[in-house]
This record gives C-alpha cells, sequence and structure tokens, in this order.
C-alpha cells in the first residue's frame, strides 16, 4: 500500500517509524560486526586499537549503508512526486476531449513561440477557427455528436501542426486557435484554404446519424514584436465577421480585420498600408 502523508502529524509519524528503524538496523548491523570480529566471548581480553579500528570501520559501513538506502529510497519518491507534478501540469494544459492544448496551455505555448519568432525576425501568422453552425449540430445531433465534431475538427488541426513552430489549441467551447512561425501571408491563406478543405471533407458519422461539417477562419500576419493577446484579438475580429457572413450567405471562409479593428472584405493589402507591423488578411472561397 503507498504511503499516504497528508497532515502533519502523518509526516512526524512516518519520520520517527524510519528513525526506529534506523537505529535498530545500526544496533543490529553493529552488534554483528563486532561479534564477527571479536568474537561471541565476552570476557576476553582485547586490544583497544583493535576495538577501536573495528568500531570505526562498523561505524563508515552501516552508515554508507543506511545513508545510501535511505537516499536511495528518497530519489524514488522525488521521482514520482517530480513525475506526478509533470503529469498534473500536462493535463492542465490539455482539453481532455480533442487531446489539445487548452486555452491555458495554448496562450502560454504561443506567447514563447511569438517571442521566439520575434528574436529571429520571423513574421508570425495566428489563425481562429470557429465550427461553423455548431449550435444547430448540438441541437439536431445531440451533443454526442457535436463532441465528435470537436474531435474531427482537432484531428485536422493536429495534422497541420507537425512542425516545431507551430501550435495549436482548443481555445474554448467550438473555436480552435493556431500560430505559425516563418510563412507569409499568401501561404497562411493557403493553409487556411487547406485546413477548410480538410475539415470539410471529413464525413462525421455516430451510428443513423451522418453529417459534414465546415469552419469558418480568421488569421493575422505580425512581423514586429506585438503582444499575443491583442494579435488573437485582430484575427478574432475577423473571425466574427466571416461567422456573420457564415450565418447570412452560406459556411466556410475566412476574413481579416485591421489592427484598428475595422474590417476589410479583400486581401490584406490595404490593412498592410496602413497597419505595417500587423498584416491582416482576408480569405474566402473562390
Amino acid at each position: 500500500m503507498p504511503i499516504q502523508i497528508t497532515t502533519h502529524g502523518d509526516a512526524l509519524r512516518h519520520t520517527a517509524r524510519r528513525v526506529v528503524v534506523a537505529a535498530s538496523l545500526a544496533v543490529v548491523m553493529t552488534a554483528a560486526t563486532m561479534l564477527l570480529h571479536l568474537g561471541t566471548d565476552l570476557d576476553a581480553s582485547v586490544r583497544v586499537g583493535y576495538v577501536l579500528i573495528s568500531s570505526i570501520c562498523a561505524a563508515v559501513a552501516i552508515s554508507a549503508l543506511l545513508a545510501g538506502a535511505l537516499t536511495y529510497r528518497s530519489a524514488l519518491l522525488m521521482q514520482e512526486l517530480t513525475l506526478t507534478r509533470s503529469e498534473l501540469s500536462r493535463l492542465s494544459h490539455t482539453d481532455q476531449l480533442t487531446g489539445l492544448l487548452n486555452r491555458r496551455g495554448f496562450d502560454a505555448a504561443a506567447a514563447l513561440a511569438l517571442r521566439s519568432a520575434f528574436a529571429e525576425n520571423l513574421p508570425a501568422v495566428v489563425f481562429m477557427c470557429d465550427v461553423d453552425l455548431f449550435k444547430s449540430i448540438n441541437d439536431r445531433f445531440g451533443h454526442e455528436f457535436g463532441d465528435k465534431v470537436l474531435v474531427e475538427i482537432g484531428d485536422v488541426l493536429r495534422s497541420f501542426a507537425r512542425s516545431d513552430r507551430v501550435v495549436v489549441g482548443r481555445h474554448g467551447g467550438e473555436e480552435f486557435a493556431a500560430l505559425m512561425v516563418g510563412i507569409t501571408h499568401d501561404q497562411a491563406a493557403q493553409y487556411a484554404e487547406d485546413i477548410r478543405e480538410a475539415c470539410a471533407a471529413r464525413e462525421i458519422s455516430i451510428d443513423e446519424n451522418s453529417a459534414r461539417v465546415t469552419i469558418s477562419i480568421g488569421f493575422t500576419v505580425t512581423c514586429d514584436e506585438i503582444e499575443l493577446s491583442k494579435i488573437m484579438r485582430v484575427a478574432d475580429r475577423a473571425l466574427r465577421r466571416q461567422t456573420w457572413r457564415t450565418q447570412s450567405r452560406g459556411p466556410g471562409g475566412c476574413v481579416g480585420a485591421g489592427r484598428d479593428g475595422s474590417l476589410t472584405n479583400g486581401r490584406y493589402g490595404d490593412a498592410r498600408a496602413c497597419c505595417p507591423a500587423l498584416e491582416t488578411g482576408s480569405w474566402s472561397r473562390s
């Protein structure tokens, strides 16, 4: 049964037991060593120097054995504690449904990747993705089907995150976020198209229910040192715009937003002219 220490009293009792065990082992090992060296005749005459040398050797050997055993056990406990902390940290940064980073984990990893991109003078792109008409999907097919949709979309995004310079996470609800380093606006638009097509190509089925879903994407390109939260807000504005277009015209696509929050429906050229540090793209299906 594993040792459980939850209170200060438990710690004291555990320490006391260890002290008793160590003292008992020291007594037994010292007695055994002395008997082996000096014999069992308690009335025998023995030189003091011999006794002194034997006692020192016994003390050193016993101390080394006890210290080694206790240190090894402590090291095993520390290893278990470190692994437990690492697992708890991983779980606290992971979305349990999709296996992607959750919002907390994404923000931490994306901020680190963004700082690295700025240090290397590389552009960074933030994508915000939203499942089209997700509430209607839940209402029509049920929440289990909705969860399956999120898992499938997460798998598509994970397949685009094989590079070390890509961070992907579920940002909450039916929203996903991704950050890519070292790509241009045109490449970002192509990635958005590829992701949208891959999501639309997936047929999601549970029992007799089957459907294909689409996503909307907003993305922002930055080449300057800007806080992640500001970049996310710009990409989110673009996503909100495309979501509105989806509800009124049809599913799928992406739209860009200017750094000041203004919205654009074409390529990012106009936004880039007024905001050279933050290029914001718009993309839609052909």
